[in-house]
């Protein structure tokens, strides 16, 4: 017998829609990247509220208990002052090139904001460092110099 005389509906041959992934590893978050989550959840929990598509409720619905875990395990670490690390601001120098990021937690990255989270490759190899000492990275010895590192926030 033909699968068209089969099938019940269309919908079986959709691709399965998965929770969002979460990230691994402690969900380490500054201050802002605390209020920021707070107003996803308000903001996915407000539209939830005007939706009246059922395709479209179902995935503010997973986006909203991926938000609503993010935030309730949440944790505000505690920032270096004179060390890189989570919740630094590192001004530093690779391949000749004078750059400043800010360590973040894996939500709050933005790359193209110079945000990046403090699991990326580039922050694991600056961490633990102080103004003046140098890392590996990249296969070079010596590639990243920093210059200056504080907290983002006071």
């Amino acid at each position: 017998m033909s699968v068209a005389f089969r099938r019940e509906d269309d919908d079986e041959h959709k691709e399965p829609r998965f929770e969002l992934p979460l990230p691994p590893g402690p969900n380490l978050v500054t201050r802002r990247g605390l209020a920021a989550m707070a107003e996803q959840v308000a903001r996915l929990e407000g539209e939830l509220a005007a939706e009246g598509d059922a395709e479209r409720i179902t995935a503010i619905r997973r986006d909203l208990r991926y938000w609503r875990t993010r935030h309730s395990t949440a944790e505000i670490a505690a920032t270096p002052t004179d060390e890189v690390g989570f919740g630094s601001r590192v001004t530093y120098a690779l391949n000749g090139q004078r750059r400043t990021i800010e360590l973040v937690g894996s939500d709050e990255a933005d790359p193209a904001a110079g945000r990046i989270p403090f699991t990326a490759p580039l922050a694991l190899a600056m961490t633990g460092l102080m103004a003046g000492e140098t890392a590996d990275f990249g296969g070079r010895s010596d590639a990243i110099e920093v210059i200056e590192t504080g907290p983002i926030e006071p």
